[in-house]
């Protein structure tokens, strides 16, 4: 990824950021992830193509001392103030899809949080929506 990164691959890119925080990437995250960029109305310009390219990078800066302020300085750059929401959102999303949160992907979803000025009213509700839609018998 080049320091200018479309909106998209923002997004994609803190989705697979959550996915690997916990040093794991589950099945139930990759299909959210897919899921998410076939049907959301954000990604009707983005080209598949793209996401593994903008994977690698997530790699790259989480092998990084400063990686993770790397990778929210890229995504506060590229996302209007408008997304910052809808990237809590996914990234939430994606956390949840394997039924299991784990303390490294809370701790990356606060720093989002914060690195997204995300109102913590508006955060909790995003999360007890992510929460809902991933709920189990």
């Amino acid at each position: 990824m080049s320091d200018i990164i479309s909106p998209e691959d923002a997004l994609v890119a803190v989705m697979v950021a959550v996915s690997v925080a916990d040093e794991s990437i589950r099945t139930a995250e990759l299909v959210t992830i897919e899921q998410i960029v076939n049907h959301l109305p954000v990604f009707a310009a983005f080209d598949t193509d793209r996401m593994r390219e903008v994977a690698k990078t997530v790699f790259e800066l989480f092998e990084e001392e400063d990686g993770l302020d790397a990778l929210f300085g890229l995504v506060r750059d590229a996302l209007p103030d408008r997304l910052h929401e809808t990237a809590y959102a996914i990234a939430c999303d994606v956390a949840a899809a394997d039924g299991a949160l784990t303390q490294p992907e809370l701790r990356f979803l606060e720093e989002l949080r914060h690195a997204l000025d995300i109102d913590r009213l508006h955060a909790a509700a995003i999360e007890r929506g992510a929460r809902a839609r991933h709920m189990t018998l």
